[in-house]
This record gives structure tokens, C-alpha cells and sequence, in this order.
């Protein structure tokens, strides 16, 4: 039996007992650049985290599930021909069932070919407009209090977002306020 001493490239010294010809095949096989396949463990690559995942499946193209412009939203609200009723009706009173459903209602007669917005997208708006109403109160405010007034396009389920648009009882009860008609209880 012969014997060798062998170092790696790694620094990690390996002792060979055995035939001559088997210590030549393995020195051949290192001498040949191929000691980072056996030596080297491989590496595992990292996985994407879930709620990458997630969020991928749930928006294939993240274009087109953006919904509207919400500056061009808020520009509208400041600009349209009822910005003074806006202003008297929605804007100065304390109805967060209103501020929440005004963005829903430029929505629908200015812009009639996008989508629904979700709650953190109003709470966007009407902070823009300096009357803000806070995400889970613009929630609550569209699920419970004006849902008679909106249209959802999903179950509501915690963690998914849901886009509201107003329903036609929702045009005709905005109509209402912007007139001055309507208390401000929905």
C-alpha cells in the first residue's frame, strides 16, 4: 500500500492510502481543476419570500390592476364644474361617509373607463385634499355604513384588497349631497 499527503485548494490537507494507481487517478482528478466539484459544497440559492409570491400571482401585470391616476383624482375633486358643491357639502362638513365616497363618485363621471378604488386609496385622496380619512375608516366606511352605495369587486377577506365603485344608488345619493338635499348621515 502507498501513501500520500495531498492539499487542497481550499487549504484542507487529505492523507491516501492505496494502490499507486489509485493515488495517481485521484491526483490526475485534482490536478485537472476538477476539485471544486467534490470538494466545494454547492450552494442553495434563496427562494422568493411568500409574500412576493403572493402578490405576483394575485397581480399578473401589476399595470393594469393599478386603478386611476390618484393625482388626476384629487386635480379633478379642485377643477371639476361642481368644485364650489364639493367644497360646501363634502369637503367643509364632517361626514367621512362622504369624503369617502367622493373619490368614488370623480371617479365614475370623470373618468369612466378606470377601475375601482380601495380604501388606501381614498385615505391617499382625501389627504391630498386636506381632509383626510383614515385607511381602516374608509374601510369600515365602504363595507358597512355606504355599502348600499358601492359596488365591490371581491369578498372582502383581511390581507386582500378590494376596489369599490359606486353604484347607480350611489351616483343618485351624491347627486343629492352636492345639491344640498341630503343631512349629513348616510
Amino acid at each position: 500500500m502507498a501513501k500520500a499527503t495531498l492539499t487542497l485548494g481550499n487549504g484542507t490537507a487529505v492523507t491516501i492510502d492505496g494502490t499507486p494507481e489509485e493515488i495517481r487517478q485521484l491526483l490526475e482528478f485534482y490536478a485537472d481543476g476538477h476539485k471544486n466539484e467534490q470538494t466545494q459544497p454547492q450552494r442553495k440559492t434563496k427562494a422568493p419570500r411568500k409574500t412576493q409570491e403572493k402578490a405576483s400571482a394575485a397581480q399578473p401585470d401589476a399595470s393594469s390592476d393599478r386603478g386611476p391616476d390618484l393625482s388626476a383624482i384629487v386635480n379633478l375633486v379642485k377643477e371639476c364644474d361642481e368644485a364650489e358643491a364639493i367644497e360646501k357639502h363634502i369637503l367643509d362638513r364632517t361626514s367621512a361617509v362622504h369624503r369617502t365616497l367622493l373619490p368614488l363618485y370623480i371617479v365614475h363621471q370623470h373618468l369612466k373607463t378606470a377601475g375601482g378604488l380601495t380604501s388606501g386609496d381614498v385615505n391617499r385622496i382625501t389627504t391630498d385634499l386636506g381632509v383626510p380619512v383614515r385607511t381602516p375608516n374608509a374601510s369600515t366606511a365602504l363595507s358597512i355604513t355606504a355599502k348600499r352605495y358601492v359596488i365591490a369587486d371581491k369578498i372582502r377577506r383581511q390581507g386582500v384588497a378590494v376596489r369599490y365603485v359606486l353604484s347607480r344608488r350611489g351616483v343618485e345619493y351624491m347627486k343629492s349631497v352636492l345639491s344640498g338635499g341630503t343631512s349629513t348621515k348616510a
